[in-house]
């Protein structure tokens, strides 16, 4: 009979699972709706948020804001942020910044403030809390598959942590996006799992034995 390992050596970071993104009504809802429905994301993060809980992890929440007027930016941003500057998007204090109630921190789990760009380690103190944690293994999941996600991905991969991205529990802005990054990308700096096979690891192997073929 198989049975919940206990990992205090693992954490799952959840990037921006955000109004703005995630519920209908948000700024950017409509532009990441068609992949969130088609990888069925919030179910599946719920779903991997409650096994690393039970598992002893601990669940990571990285939601990006901004000031209004968006004073931490350049003035004239470009790319990316700029999406975010021209649908008003994450500003602090509104509906749109708040994390969705799917996903509501849970006791035990831990807030990671100041993200402002597009890796969760770059402008927080999420590898200081990491470490002090005695955390080594990471898994990811959130918006967008192909930016934030990708570039937090990246970074822990070079910080040295051992990383899983759970691929049908993000999302980007096309179908064709998603599936060049979890394909191509992904294996490059992590070991792509599905969350099912995620949480089925938590019961037996470990999580970096239990990736289809990576």
């Amino acid at each position: 009979m198989s049975h919940t390992q206990q990992r205090p050596d693992l954490g799952l970071v959840l990037i921006e699972f955000q109004n703005d993104f995630a519920s209908p009504g948000g700024s950017l809802h409509d532009a990441v709706k068609e992949v969130m429905e088609t990888t069925g994301m919030v179910d599946h993060a719920v779903a991997a948020a409650e096994a690393v809980r039970a598992a002893g992890g601990t669940v990571f929440h990285t939601p990006i804001s901004f000031a209004e007027g968006y004073g931490e930016l350049t003035k004239h941003p470009y790319g990316i942020l700029k999406g975010v500057v021209d649908s008003s998007s994450f500003v602090k204090g509104t509906w749109g910044v708040e994390i969705i109630e799917e996903l509501s921190p849970q006791p035990g789990d831990i807030l990671i403030e100041g993200k402002r760009g597009l890796d969760a380690f770059w402008s927080t103190d999420l590898d200081f809390i990491l470490r002090s944690k005695g955390i080594t293994e990471i898994a990811l999941a959130g918006f967008l598959t192909n930016c934030c996600v990708e570039s937090t991905m990246r970074s822990a991969y070079e910080k040295g942590y051992k990383v899983v991205t759970l691929t049908d529990a993000t999302a980007a802005t096309s179908l064709a996006e998603q599936e060049a990054a979890t394909s191509f990308t992904y294996p490059m700096f992590s070991n792509p799992m599905e969350t099912a096979d995620f949480i089925a690891s938590l019961s037996g192997e470990k999580i970096a034995d239990a990736t289809r073929g990576y």
